[in-house]
């Protein structure tokens, strides 16, 4: 299943971060669906954490891991720009955010 590693260098984004939790979910869910496989929100894990450090590109950051299927594959850029828009429509007074896609082979923990 996908996660979302969601890093933020300025604690005054948490309390917005965690209120569209559940639409982040929702949003990601549906921009990796494809005919391979459809997925809910319940399908996908975000973890916010904190950034500490000056190396960052922004003041937000996500990483989000998922199957290489190829339809993601194909529409990579598509999905970052997607959701680095919609982190941006969603968090107040956020500049910029940056959003990368990892798109490798994925093991679970669960039957």
């Amino acid at each position: 299943m996908p996660a979302v590693n969601l890093y933020f260098s300025d604690d005054k984004y948490v309390a917005q971060l965690e209120k569209i939790t559940p639409s982040l979910k929702q949003y990601v869910a549906d921009q990796l669906t494809c005919n391979d496989i459809s997925l809910g929100p319940g399908e996908v894990s975000v973890r916010l954490l904190s950034a500490r450090g000056k190396g960052m590109l922004a003041k937000v950051e996500l990483d989000i891991f998922a199957a290489p299927y190829k339809e993601r594959v194909d529409k990579q850029d598509e999905i970052c720009l997607n959701v680095r828009q919609f982190v941006l429509d969603q968090v107040e007074g956020l500049e910029d955010t940056k959003a990368w896609l990892i798109l490798s082979e994925l093991g679970h923990s669960w039957d």
